[in-house]
């Protein structure tokens, strides 16, 4: 009976006060490709996977990303891989329904340098 009501005491816990999750957000947009994500008590630079944008489209990449994803905006990162000590990423908004470098090849800024 004791371990029955330790069980229950413990689901309860875990129900009644859940762990808070601290996403990370948008800190700044360095250029069209490196971006400054940060949570509550670290900041990474992230480079945008497998993209490249020309020089003449930068400053038009620049400002559709900040129009987007402004600063503090709650993103979701996904690691696939380093380069020059840098973490390549996907970068999506929390709901997943908008994705960084997707976004910039629909706007014909950029075209993906390896595939997907």
């Amino acid at each position: 009976m004791k371990k029955l009501s330790k069980f229950l005491i413990i689901v309860c816990l875990i129900i009644i006060n859940p762990v808070i999750v601290n996403s990370a957000e948008i800190l700044q947009i360095k250029s069209s490709n490196t971006i400054l994500v940060g949570d509550q008590n670290r900041n990474l630079t992230i480079g945008l996977f497998c993209i490249n944008v020309n020089e003449n489209d930068e400053l038009e990449a620049i400002n559709l990303l900040k129009s987007e994803f402004p600063r503090g905006s709650k993103v979701k990162i996904k690691p696939l891989g380093f380069k020059e000590n840098v973490l390549l990423a996907k970068v999506s908004n929390i709901k997943g329904t908008k994705e960084m470098t997707e976004l910039l090849i629909a706007k014909d800024l950029t075209s993906e340098v390896c595939p997907s």
